[in-house]
């Protein structure tokens, strides 16, 4: 079974976030949540509790397929400054895993060089966070391994884009069609 990780901090965008999970896991994908905060229960940008499956350290990452960034200020700032999450996510990149960031998320994936010379998108306004990137207004944008996405409304076409990328076309269409977004594969 394929494994994603997806992290929280606080101030983490619960659409973001609880949308993409819902997605994948829709489609047959083990997410588990990680909270970086050294605590189970994160609070979202906009006061949703959310218990997450494991604190980092708790985590096993061995079998990782995916690694995914929601958005969120400042969310998306405590997933920038976290020294452990940042070493496995270049550890993983060297595995050629996926690595997915939504809105300001992917500032991470530019502060540690992995978006030099890929196109990617982000939230607007975030772009030179982006370190690199040749930014573009898709809504989601795939390059190699990385996918990132504009923004909250942009969550369906990113979960399913990672569901696509990770179990293939046919069930992320069957997923895209019980959710009545057929129209986003």
């Amino acid at each position: 079974m394929k494994e994603a990780f997806l992290f929280l901090a606080t101030g983490f965008e619960e659409i973001e976030a609880l949308g993409t999970v819902d997605i994948l896991r829709r489609g047959g994908i083990r997410v588990m949540t990680v909270s970086i905060m050294g605590d189970i229960k994160v609070m979202g940008a906009h006061n949703v509790p959310v218990i997450a499956d494991y604190v980092f350290e708790d985590a096993d990452f061995t079998h990782a397929d995916a690694l995914i960034l929601p958005g969120g200020i400042p969310g998306s700032n405590h997933l920038n400054t976290c020294t452990r999450l940042k070493e496995l996510i270049i550890q993983k990149n060297k595995e050629g895993i996926l690595l997915g960031a939504v809105c300001a998320g992917p500032m991470v994936l530019g502060g540690l060089g992995l978006l030099k010379g890929r196109k990617a998108c982000c939230f607007p306004n975030f772009e030179p966070t982006m370190i690199g990137a040749i930014p573009t207004d898709n809504g989601v944008e795939v390059d190699g391994n990385i996918i990132t996405a504009k923004g909250p409304g942009f969550v369906f076409d990113f979960g399913l884009t990672l569901l696509k990328l990770l179990k293939g076309e046919e069930i992320a269409s069957e997923v895209a069609a019980a959710l009545l977004v057929p129209d986003k594969i």
